[in-house]
C-alpha cells in the first residue's frame, strides 16, 4: 500500500515551501487510496513548541489536508537508540570529537589544496584511551555514520537518474554530543518502521537522501521511491528565505486567500501543466501527476493568489459565505442581494466590509470640476430612498432627457457621485442596497 508522510518541525509556522512538500505527499497517498502520515519532528525539545504543533494542524485542516494518523518523534526515541546500537555493532557508527572551529579549519585546508571539504575520518584512528581523554576534556562526541565509499544511485521521481559518489560526502552526524537525535536517522527509522513507500521533498535534500539510502540498507529497510521537487523563488528569481515569515499559511489566511486558490496554484506550480482553479480537493487529487514536475527553480508570487481567490468566490452561493457576510454587518434580509452584488467585485472576503460600509453610510461623492453643475441637477432629480432595481434606469433616463447627456458622459459621473468609484457592480443591483446617499442637495 502507498504510504507517504509530511514531517514538519514544530519550531515555527508552515509556509508555502513546506506546503508544497505536504501537498505533494498528500496527493500521492490519496490518489493511490493509501495512507498519509503527519509526523511531528519534535526531537529538538528546546525549540519545539506546542503552539507550533497546534498551528501546523490548524493550517493543514484549513486547507483540507487530512492525515490518517499523527506520530511524534519525541515518543520514539527508544527506537532511534536501538537503531544506533545496531549500527555500532555493525561498525558503521563512530564517535568523533572535533570542535566546530577544528572542523572549519580542516575544511579550509582541504579547499586550499583543491580537495572536496569532506570529513577526514580522523576519529576512526583514535584509541580507546584517546577517546576517554577527549571525552573527559570536551564531553561526549557526535556520532557519525560511516558511509561505504561507492556510488549511491536511484531513479528520482522528478530529477530522473541520480548518481552520487559517497566519497564526496562527509560521514553524516546522526546524534549530537548532547544526545539529541538528528533528523537523518530519525527519519530513516520512521520511514522504515512505518512502511513509507514514497517520499517527496525539496531538491536541497538530494545529498541527504543519498546518505539515508545507505542507512536504510544498513538497517535492513526498503528504500522508498524518492522525488525531489524544485525550490521556490520569488517572482524575480530571488531567494524566498528572507520572506518566508510573511508567506506563512496563517498570514495568507488572514489576508483572505481561499484554500482552493492556494491549493490550485501549489498543485501545478513547477509542472508542465497550466494552473487551473479547481473547485474541490477531489479534482486536485485526480489531476495530480508527480512526473509532470520539473527540476528548474520555480517562481512563486503571492499576488497570483488573489485573482484565483476572486474567481473562486464568484462561483460561491450565499450559503458558503453567510458567516462572512453577517460578520461584515449585512442584515439577514439583505444578505442574498448583497452577496450577488459583492461577489463579482471583491478580491477576498475581507473586502465585504468595505462594500457594506458604502451601502450603509453612502460614499463620499467623486465629482470632476466639469461635472459639478450636471451632478447638482441630477441629484435634484434622484428619487427618495428606498431605491428599487428600476431606479437606476428611470433616473438616468430622466437625467438624459433633461440634460442631453448620454453614454459614458452620462453614466460615469453619476456612478462616481453615488459610489465614489469609477468602477464596480451593475448600478441596478447596487442601488436597492443603498441606505444613504451623500451629496444630495
Amino acid at each position: 500500500m502507498t504510504t507517504t508522510r509530511f514531517a514538519p518541525s514544530p519550531t515555527g509556522y508552515i509556509h508555502v515551501g513546506n506546503l508544497r512538500t505536504a501537498l505533494m505527499n498528500f496527493l500521492i497517498a490519496r490518489k493511490a487510496g493509501g495512507t498519509f502520515i503527519l509526523r511531528i519532528d519534535d526531537t529538538d525539545q528546546e525549540r519545539s513548541k506546542q503552539e507550533y504543533i497546534d498551528g501546523i494542524q490548524r493550517d493543514l485542516e484549513w486547507l483540507g489536508i487530512t492525515w490518517d494518523r499523527i506520530e511524534y518523534q519525541s515518543k520514539r526515541l527508544d527506537r532511534y537508540a536501538e537503531a544506533a546500537d545496531k549500527l555500532r555493532e555493525m561498525g558503521r557508527f563512530y564517535e568523533a570529537f572535533e570542535t566546530p572551529t577544528e572542523l572549519d579549519l580542516k575544511r579550509k585546508k582541504q579547499l586550499n589544496m583543491g580537495k572536496p571539504p569532506v570529513y577526514d575520518r580522523a576519529a576512526l584512528s583514535l584509541s580507546d584511551a584517546e577517546k576517554e581523554a577527549l571525552r573527559a576534556e570536551r564531553g561526549n562526541g557526535v556520532w557519525r555514520f560511516k558511509l561505504d565509499h561507492q556510488r549511491i544511485e536511484w531513479t528520482d521521481g522528478i530529477l530522473g537518474d541520480i548518481s552520487i559518489d559517497a566519497a564526496s560526502v562527509s560521514d553524516p552526524v546522526l546524534i549530537r554530543g548532547d544526545g539529541q537525535v538528528l533528523y537523518t536517522i530519525a527519519s530513516v527509522v520512521d520511514d522504515t518502521e512505518m512502511g513509507v513507500t514514497n517520499v517527496v521533498r525539496g531538491s536541497d535534500h538530494v545529498t541527504n537522501t543519498a546518505t539515508q539510502i545507505q542507512i536504510i540498507e544498513a538497517l535492513g529497510g526498503t528504500v522508498p521511491a524518492f522525488a525531489h521537487h524544485s525550490l521556490l523563488t520569488g517572482p524575480q528569481g530571488e531567494a524566498l528565505s528572507k520572506r518566508l515569515g510573511v508567506l506563512s499559511l496563517r498570514d495568507l489566511r488572514d489576508q483572505g486567500v481561499q484554500p482552493m486558490a492556494l491549493l490550485s496554484l501549489m498543485a501545478r506550480l513547477g509542472s508542465s501543466d497550466p494552473v487551473e482553479l479547481r473547485s474541490d480537493m477531489a479534482e486536485l487529487i485526480e489531476g495530480f501527476d508527480i512526473a509532470r514536475f520539473g527540476a528548474a527553480p520555480t517562481k512563486f508570487d503571492e499576488n497570483d493568489l488573489f485573482p484565483l481567490t476572486a474567481r473562486y468566490l464568484q462561483s460561491l452561493p450565499l450559503s458558503a459565505v453567510k458567516d462572512s457576510v453577517a460578520a461584515a454587518g449585512v442584515p439577514e434580509d439583505l444578505a442574498e442581494p448583497f452577496w450577488l452584488m459583492a461577489r463579482e467585485n471583491i478580491s477576498t472576503l475581507n473586502d465585504l466590509e468595505e462594500w457594506w460600509t458604502l451601502c450603509r453610510d453612502g460614499a463620499e461623492p467623486l465629482i470632476d470640476e466639469a461635472d459639478k453643475d450636471f451632478i447638482a441637477e441630477a441629484m435634484e432629480m434622484l428619487p427618495e430612498l428606498p431605491f428599487t432595481e428600476t431606479t437606476w434606469s428611470e433616473w438616468t433616463g430622466a437625467v438624459k432627457q433633461a440634460t442631453g447627456r448620454k453614454g459614458k458622459g452620462l453614466f460615469m459621473p453619476l456612478r462616481k457621485a453615488l459610489t465614489g468609484r469609477e468602477r464596480g457592480p451593475e448600478m441596478a443591483t447596487l442601488m436597492p442596497l443603498l441606505q444613504k446617499v451623500r451629496g444630495r442637495g
